[in-house]
């Protein structure tokens, strides 16, 4: 997804697209040499080129962000912790989770990423209270994530053109095509991941900043808001 919410008087450049790569709108393009023609595709980090405005995927894809997890647990003490005494499962809002980009803030878990079960190991913490007091009776974490989107199929809209439209110039957007597995506080600088996304943390310390966070992901609103650099 790609919310252009200003974007000044430029206009958008279309190049050839990348006959191989797949991408959804807010991932970021790069050019590349493909035998003796330069062509667009996803930017690995090095060379940002622009935000990509097209689709090219088999597949749509979606974020879930800082989802709350509670289980009830029954605990003993261990060296003067309450922990659970069994391995205790939670259910996700979503199933075919892309494990690489699953993360559990509060506490260690194991991801099913095909059903979207989390196993809490026996001998977790125990850290909530469903009645509010100081009696615990469960674990409580929060995770965010990104899933394929059930039932709705992949398009191509380079299709006819073999062109994919590149914004480059100074701007504010919205977007949906960032790493999940990081945190994006305001003002925080962004870069881009190997995979075309939108990340705090480079990928190499020379890979050059792109943006900057104006408004984070909530569990309410699930898109990044960003100044790009252009």
């Amino acid at each position: 997804m790609l919310r252009i919410l200003f974007a000044g008087n430029a206009m958008a450049l279309s190049w050839p697209v990348h006959p191989s790569d797949e991408f959804e709108p807010g991932q970021i393009g790069q050019l590349k040499v493909l035998g003796n023609q330069v062509v667009c595709g996803v930017s690995d980090g090095t060379a940002p080129l622009g935000i990509l405005d097209d689709m090219k995927k088999n597949a749509f894809t979606s974020t879930s962000i800082d989802e709350e997890i509670i289980v009830p647990a029954t605990g003993r003490l261990v060296d003067g912790r309450l922990v659970s005494v069994i391995d205790l499962l939670g259910v996700l809002q979503h199933a075919a989770v892309v494990a690489s980009s699953f993360i559990s803030y509060n506490v260690d878990v194991e991801l099913n990423s095909t059903n979207g079960i989390i196993t809490f190991p026996a001998g977790t913490e125990l850290n909530y209270s469903f009645a509010g007091n100081t009696t615990l009776d469960g674990i409580r974490t929060v995770v965010s994530y990104t899933y394929f989107v059930p039932n709705i199929p992949g398009d191509d809209s380079t299709l006819a053109s073999s062109q994919v439209t590149v914004w480059f110039q100074k701007m504010f957007i919205q977007t949906d095509q960032f790493e999940t597995n990081r945190r994006y506080p305001i003002n925080a600088p962004l870069f881009v991941s190997e995979t075309g996304k939108f990340t705090t943390t480079p990928v190499r310390d020379d890979y050059p900043m792109v943006a900057m966070v104006t408004t984070p992901p909530t569990s309410i609103h699930g898109s990044l808001g960003l100044v790009w650099m252009g």
